[in-house]
């Protein structure tokens, strides 16, 4: 199958406030996002990619295109809702230190499978939709473009974390353990048997193993030799 390198969105001014962005529309990449993305284009332009899907709100899009741009031939940037943020409701837009206050948060971080957002989304159902829109787009590219290919997912943090556990075979009620930080690259290969994760949080190193093996030997493979032999 292909591989899906997913990217999450470069710092905005939200995640350096310790605000809760959410679903903010109007929110862009702060200086210091568009330094990762612009580092994000570069770490990428190496590895040919078939497709970047972004996620609809303006700070993935901005990643999305900077990625996009980097490459030496033409790269479609699509969107897709199946990889928005999660909907925290009436959280949207406060400050996580007086989140950290609220009776729900101490849920959210030792059972987010529990977790209803007021007045938002189901944790669960973030994570359901987002691997059905990574899945199903993952389909696609391997009938458009075949197997040997790569292409991009940005989203958000929670987003990304959901699609990893889901990978790493790990229960939502323990995604908070994985750590995705704003401008962080992690790679999955949706193998006939298994997921295998390639890369996870990756904030800096060479990404040419994500090559496809026509264009080198040794690509990385959906299902790894047994015992994990060369």
């Amino acid at each position: 199958m292909p591989t899906l390198i997913l990217v999450r969105h470069g710092r905005t001014a939200a995640n350096a406030d310790g605000i809760l962005a959410g679903r903010t529309r109007a929110l862009g990449l702060d200086t210091t996002g568009q330094s990762q993305a612009a580092r994000l284009a570069e770490r990428l332009a190496a590895v040919p990619l078939s497709l970047v899907v972004s996620s609809p709100l303006l700070r993935t899009m901005q990643t999305a295109r900077k990625i996009a741009d980097g490459q030496p031939e033409e790269v479609p940037v699509r969107r897709d809702a199946g990889l928005v943020e999660c909907d925290y409701g009436r959280w949207t837009g406060r400050r996580l230190a007086d989140l950290a206050k609220e009776p729900l948060w101490t849920t959210v971080q030792q059972q987010p499978s529990a977790v209803i957002f007021p007045g938002g989304e189901a944790m669960v159902a973030m994570a359901a939709r987002a691997l059905e829109a990574v899945r199903r787009i993952d389909r696609r590219v391997a009938r458009r473009h075949g197997e040997r290919t790569v292409w991009v997912a940005v989203s958000h943090g929670d987003v990304i974390k959901a699609i990893l556990a889901d990978a790493l075979g790990t229960p939502l009620d323990l995604f908070q353990r994985i750590a995705v930080n704003p401008g962080s690259v992690s790679a999955i290969t949706y193998g006939t048997h298994r997921p295998t994760v390639h890369h996870l949080n990756d904030l800096g190193s060479d990404l040419g193993g994500l090559v496809p093996p026509s264009d080198r030997s040794g690509a990385p493979s959906g299902d790894a030799p047994v015992g994990g032999g060369a």
